[in-house]
């Protein structure tokens, strides 16, 4: 089953609530997506780290309902 872009960004900000969410779906099945996620909590973290906390907050989604999340982190300037 797709997920949806929004369900994604909603999973994302409520466990690291002062992130900013962009998505962008690389195709149109529901299931491949662009995501840049920029967050004070990133500030002094390695990127492994960003990463592990955004997949974190999908709570197990990948692999599953998303199959594919091209994901930057940043923290903000």
């Amino acid at each position: 089953m797709p997920m949806p872009a929004a369900e994604i960004e909603a999973l994302i900000k409520a466990a690291i609530p002062d992130a900013i969410v962009e998505i962008e779906a690389l195709v149109d099945d529901g299931d491949h997506y662009r995501a840049t996620v920029t967050s004070a909590a990133f500030a002094g973290k390695p990127r492994v780290m960003q990463h592990k906390m955004v997949y974190e907050a999908l709570g197990g989604r990948m692999g599953g309902e998303l199959h594919a999340l091209q994901l930057s982190t940043a923290v903000p300037n």
